[in-house]
């Protein structure tokens, strides 16, 4: 089973370029970020001509998030546990039942940006950070195999940016980001892509700013994080960096990994 995330950067001015990688790329199930469009209003239509069901959790102008699957998403979670007075459409949670394969729990998450570091969007950062660290314990308690995908709009190393001097500042690259990012790690869960590819300098993001992607000036904050049950069925995994470089491209790109039936 083919399982990938891409933030889209707007599902309706994008929706050519994601139409185009998902009939290309093909895969079981995706996770999407940065719909920016209310749930009623996402483009169901070009999905289901693929072959796709859609759960969609949008807002207006900002942040939404969608699964599209191949197969039946059961028991969909609306929403990340923890805050409910949290309207921010960020997270989405589902099952995903192939016939004739092992279940998987996946989520699309769109973890916040936080920047600048020294407001409370900072702050909210940080304690959605531990909400989801908080789910992710609740979920491996259940001993099922999931993936967490999605924008995490976390550098985890200085081998994930172009140049760390210039990110320092950064709330992508801060050490409280950092950390709170490895204590998820730290429950055993797996970097799909990190598994899979250790080379330098591998990224998910170029802004659209100052040439950003001929110069490859980039960073990695794009993750597939697996349990240790879809850890075990590990196949492959990659990033689609090609398509930042198609006409009006999203400045994020696919990432994907390959989990056995």
């Amino acid at each position: 089973m083919k399982i990938a995330t891409f933030n889209v950067n707007s599902v309706k001015a994008r929706l050519e370029g994601v139409l185009a990688w998902v009939k290309e790329a093909a895969p079981d199930v995706a996770a999407l970020q940065e719909l920016k469009c209310e749930t009623d209003a996402f483009p169901h239509q070009p999905f289901e001509d693929l072959g796709y069901i859609c759960e969609v959790l949008g807002q207006k102008t900002y942040n939404g998030v969608a699964l599209i699957s191949k197969y039946p998403l059961e028991d969909v979670l609306r929403g990340l546990p923890g805050g409910p007075e949290d309207a921010q459409a960020r997270y989405l949670e589902a099952t995903v039942a192939p016939k004739g394969a092992r279940p998987l729990r996946i989520a699309a998450l769109y973890l916040p940006n936080g920047n600048p570091p020294d407001t409370e969007k900072f702050t909210y950062k940080l304690a959605w950070m531990e909400r989801l660290y908080a789910r992710a314990q609740s979920l491996l308690v259940s001993e099922e195999a999931f993936a967490l995908c999605g924008d995490y709009n976390v550098i985890p190393t200085a081998d994930d940016v172009w140049d760390e001097q210039a990110m320092a500042a950064d709330a992508l690259a801060r050490p409280e980001s950092r950390r709170a990012f490895r204590k998820l790690m730290h429950l055993g869960l797996t970097d799909a892509f990190r598994a899979c590819d250790a080379r330098p300098h591998q990224y998910t993001f170029w802004d659209y700013q100052a040439g950003a992607y001929p110069k490859n000036h980039g960073f990695r904050i794009d993750h597939l994080l697996l349990s240790p049950q879809a850890a075990d069925r590990l196949v492959s995994a990659g990033i689609d960096a090609h398509v930042r470089g198609w006409e009006r491209p999203s400045d994020h790109v696919p990432v994907w990994c390959e989990i056995a039936p």
